[in-house]
C-alpha cells in the first residue's frame, strides 16, 4: 500500500496546515468543477447546519459536537425538524438509525417521514426524540449472551459527532443518523460505542501528561486522528456468480495459479485500465457527495488489485466513513458489472488485501504530538508521546494482534508484503538512533536525511528522509504517524483503534502517575525535563525489545522474537481471540471506561464463534462445490479418456499414454472423495460447547482438511479438460482481458 497521501499535512511549527476535509476539498476543486458541486451534498454538516438553525440552537449544538456536552429535548426537536426539511428537500423518505452491530457490517431500519395527521391528511414529521433515540430489536445480533432470544429490547442513540448523511438509490433516497448501539440494560451491543469511550479515555490521559509537560498550554481535548487505506480486487460479475465460493465466502477455496500472476511486478502502479478507472471515477464522486475525503487511487501488487485511500480525519468519523467505502465500493461495482472483493484472501499465490490503519494524536489547537520536526531530539512532547506508543505496544502486543484476528487474516498475515503476526515496532534511522541516545543517558542531535542529487541537471535535488519504510513491519512510524498494517481488508477499523486508543491511553495513564510521583507539587522546567528523561530512558530499556528495524519476514527475527525477546507470535486466530479476555486486558478497558468485564467477554465469544462459523461455512461451500461440479466434470473427463483409449486400441496403435493420462484423473477422483470424506468426518465431530475448544477443532481439523482437498482438487483442474472444467479459473479472472 502507498501511504504518501495520508501523511498528517503539517506546516514548519508542527501545526496542522489543512484538515482532512479541506484537503479533500482542495483536492476535489483540482480536478473539475462537477466533484467540487458534489463534495458533501449529501451530509448535513456544519454549514448546512448553520444555515438552518437559529444562532443559539446552532451554538448548543456545535457545544454538544465539540465539547460533549447534552442535548436538550428542545434543542433536539429544533434541530430534528431542520434536518427534515433538509432531507425531504434533497429526496429523501425515509430515515433509518444507521449503526455498528458486532456482525462486521452496517445497520438500519427505514422509517418513513409521513404520519397521519388528526384530518387524515399525510404530513412529514420527525421529532427530537426520534432523531436521539431509537428502539431496534437487540435479540437478532451477536450479543455473546449479553441478551438472550426471548430479551429483544435495545436502543440506539445518535452520535451527534458524526454528521448525518443520505444514502441514494434509482428513484429513493434515506436520511442516516449515525448512532451507538446497546442493549436494555445498557451494555455497548456494537463497535461505536467502545470507540467513543475510547477516544475521551485517550484524550482525558494524554491531556493530562500535556499539561505536565507545558503548563500553559490552550488544548482543552486530544484526539486521535484516522486515515484508512483500502485495498481490493475487481473481477467480471459474471465470473464471479459461476463461483459459489466466492459468492458465499468472498474468497476461492480452490484453484489453480496462473502462469503469469505478480512475478514480474508490472501490475503496481501501472496504468489504471480504463473499466476500472471509470468505476473508481464513479465511487470517487459518490464518496465526495458523502464527504468522505477519498484521495489516492491507484493498481497494487496483484493482478486485478487496487487501492484507495483517506486523507486524515478524526477517528469516529472515519470509522464511520470506512463502513461508507466498504458499502459503496460493493454497491457501485455490481452496478457497472463488476464484483469489488473486500476479502483478505481472495486468491492463493498473489498479495492478499489490507487495510492500513495510519494513526496519530492531535490536540484541539492543531499540534499533532507525533509530528517529530526538525530537532526531535530536543522535542520532549514529542519523545514522551513516542515513548508512551512503545511501552504500549509492548505491553499490549497479543491485544493488537487480536484486534485483527479474523479467519480471513489468517491466510493473509505473514506474506506477500502482509506483516507476520508477531507485533513490532519499525521506528526508522532517526528515530532509533535517539532513542539509543536517551538509553546511553542523553539525546544530543538529530539524524538529517540529506539530498539526492539524481546525476542529471535537468532533475531536482531531492530531499531525503532520514529513514527508509519498512514494508514487513505491522507498526511502522512513517514520519509523524504510526501505521498498523495488519488490520484486514474487511475488517471495520473502530476496533482496531479502539484497541489502539485504550492502550495508549493506558500507556499514558503510567507516565502521568510516575511524572506526577516524581515531581510532587514542584514542576519547574528543569525538574519537569530531569523526571521526564529519567522516565523515558527506563521506558526505553524496559521495552525496546518490541522495537525491530529488519526483515519481519526472516525466519532468525521469528526465532529471536519468540525465545529471546520474549514477544508473542499468535499465528491463529484461534489462538489470538481468546488473548482479548485475559485478566490484564480486562482490567485495562475496565480500568479506563472503555468496556466491562461482561462486554469484552461478550465480544471474545462472538468473535470466536464466527471464526468457527465462516470455518464451518468454507468446509460445506467447498464439499457442495466439490460433490456438485469438479467431481462430475472428472467422471466426465474420465468417459472422454476412456473412449479414446477405446478408439486408440481399437485401431491398433499404442494407447499407454493416454491410459496414462485415464490413471492420473482416475486415481485423483478416488483422492477427492477420500479428502472430502475427511471434510465431513471432521465436521460431524463433536467439539464440545466451550467456544475456545470448537475454535481450535475448526483449526485443527475441519480447515486442515479442507485444505488438504483443496491441494487434491488443483491436482484434479490441471488435468480436466478446460472445456469441461466446471469453474471460472484465476486466468479467466485476474488475467484474461
Amino acid at each position: 500500500m502507498g501511504t504518501h497521501a495520508l501523511e498528517h499535512a503539517t506546516s514548519t511549527n508542527g501545526r496542522p496546515s489543512m484538515n482532512g476535509q479541506a484537503k479533500a476539498q482542495q483536492h476535489v476543486a483540482g480536478v473539475g468543477s462537477r466533484q467540487d458541486q458534489l463534495f458533501s451534498n449529501d451530509v448535513f454538516n456544519e454549514n448546512a447546519m448553520e444555515s438552518r438553525l437559529p444562532a443559539a440552537v446552532f451554538k448548543k449544538l456545535q457545544q454538544t459536537i465539540r465539547n460533549a456536552e447534552p442535548l436538550s429535548h428542545d434543542v433536539a426537536d429544533v434541530v430534528a425538524a431542520a434536518m427534515k426539511d433538509w432531507a425531504v428537500e434533497s429526496g429523501a423518505t425515509h430515515y433509518t438509525h444507521w449503526f455498528q452491530p458486532l456482525t462486521g457490517a452496517t445497520a438500519e431500519k427505514h422509517d418513513s417521514f409521513l404520519s397521519a395527521s388528526p384530518s387524515g391528511r399525510a404530513i412529514n414529521e420527525f421529532s427530537g426524540s426520534a432523531l436521539v433515540r431509537g428502539e431496534p430489536d437487540a435479540s437478532s445480533f451477536p450479543s455473546g449472551g449479553i441478551r438472550t432470544t426471548f430479551e429483544a429490547r435495545g436502543y440506539t442513540a445518535w452520535d451527534a459527532t458524526s454528521p448525518v448523511f443520505i444514502k441514494r438509490g434509482p428513484g429513493y433516497g434515506t436520511l442516516c443518523i449515525p448512532t451507538v448501539f446497546v442493549s436494555w440494560t445498557g451494555e455497548a451491543l456494537d463497535k461505536k460505542t467502545p470507540l467513543l469511550r475510547s477516544m475521551e479515555a485517550l484524550s482525558a490521559q494524554a491531556l493530562r501528561v500535556l499539561r505536565i509537560l507545558d503548563p500553559e498550554t490552550r488544548a482543552t481535548r486530544v484526539a486521535a486522528t484516522v486515515g484508512a487505506e483500502q485495498e481490493y480486487f475487481l473481477i467480471d460479475q459474471e465470473l464471479f456468480r459461476q463461483r459459489a465460493d466466492l459468492v458465499v465466502t468472498g474468497r476461492t477455496l480452490c484453484g489453480v495459479r496462473p502462469p503469469k500472476g505478480q512475478q514480474l511486478e508490472d501490475h503496481y502502479f501501472g496504468a489504471i485500465p480504463t473499466r476500472t478507472m471509470a468505476f473508481m471515477e464513479e465511487v470517487e464522486n459518490e464518496l465526495y457527495r458523502l464527504g468522505v475525503p477519498v484521495k489516492t487511487r491507484h493498481n497494487e501488487v496483484a493482478p486485478g488489485q487496487f487501492e484507495l485511500a483517506c486523507v486524515y480525519e478524526g477517528a469516529n468519523l472515519a470509522c464511520d466513513h470506512q463502513m461508507l467505502v466498504m458499502e459503496v465500493l460493493k454497491r457501485v461495482a455490481a452496478e457497472r458489472g463488476l464484483a469489488c472483493l473486500l476479502h483478505e484472501k481472495p486468491f492463493a499465490g498473489v498479495n492478499g488485501s489490507g487495510k492500513h490503519l495510519n494513526w496519530s494524536m492531535a490536540t484541539d489547537t492543531g499540534v499533532n504530538l507525533l509530528d517529530p520536526r526538525d530537532e526531535a531530539h530536543n522535542n520532549l512532547t514529542f519523545l514522551t508521546f513516542l515513548c508512551a506508543v512503545i511501552q504500549a505496544v509492548d505491553q499490549h502486543a497479543d491485544l493488537l494482534r487480536s484486534s485483527v484476528a479474523s479467519i480471513g487474516n489468517d491466510h493473509r498475515l505473514g506474506a506477500n508484503e502482509a506483516p507476520p503476526a508477531i507485533i513490532s515496532i519499525f521506528l526508522g534511522d532517526m528515530l532509533t538512533d535517539i532513542i539509543e541516545q536517551i538509553e546511553a543517558g542523553q539525546a544530543r542531535k538529530t539524524m538529517k536525511g540529506g539530498k539526492l542529487d539524481l546525476g542529471a541537471r535537468t532533475l531536482p535535488q531531492i530531499p531525503r528522509h532520514s529513514g527508509d519504510r519498512n514494508r514487513t513491519s505491522p507498526f511502522a512510524f512513517t514520519g509523524n504517524k504510526f501505521e498498523f498494517r495488519a488490520v484486514g481488508s474487511s475488517a471495520a477499523v473502530a476496533w482496531p483503534t479502539t484497541v489502539m486508543n485504550t492502550i495508549v491511553a493506558d500507556s499514558l495513564r503510567q507516565v502521568g502517575d510516575a511524572l506526577e510521583k516524581a515531581l510532587g507539587t514542584s514542576r519547574t522546567e528543569a525538574r519537569v525535563q530531569s523526571a521526564c528523561k529519567t522516565l523515558l530512558q527506563s521506558i526505553i530499556k524496559k521495552h525496546k525489545r518490541v522495537c525491530f528495524d529488519g526483515d519481519g519476514y526472516d525466519p532468525a527475527w521469528h526465532r529471536e522474537a519468540e525465545k529471546e525477546r520474549g514477544l508473542p507470535n499468535l499465528t491463529n486466530s484461534a489462538d489470538a481471540i481468546p488473548v482479548l479476555s485475559a485478566k490484564k486486558n480486562v482490567d485495562m478497558f475496565k480500568r479506563l471506561g472503555v468496556l466491562s468485564k461482561v462486554e469484552v467477554e461478550s465480544r471474545t465469544a462472538i468473535f470466536l464463534e464466527k471464526y468457527v462459523k465462516q470455518g464451518e461455512i468454507e468446509a460445506r461451500t467447498l464439499l457442495m462445490m466439490t460433490q456438485r461440479e469438479m467431481l462430475p466434470a472428472a467422471v466426465r473427463a474420465q468417459i472422454e479418456l476412456a473412449e479414446a483409449v477405446a478408439t486408440t486400441e481399437g485401431a491398433d496403435a499404442d494407447a499407454s499414454e493416454v491410459r496414462a493420462m485415464l490413471d492420473e484423473v482416475a486415481e485423483l477422483v478416488v483422492r477427492v472423495r477420500k479428502s472430502a470424506a475427511r471434510v465431513e468426518a471432521a465436521l460431524d465431530e463433536h467439539a464440545g460447547e466451550d467456544l475456545g475448544k470448537h475454535a481450535r477443532h475448526m483449526r485443527d481439523r475441519v480447515l486442515a482438511a479442507t485444505a488438504d482437498l483443496r491441494v487434491v482438487l488443483d491436482e484434479l483442474e490441471k488435468r480436466v479438460p478446460a472445456d469441461l472444467w466446471p469453474l471460472p479459473t484465476y486466468y479467466d479472472m485476474l488475467i484474461a482481458p
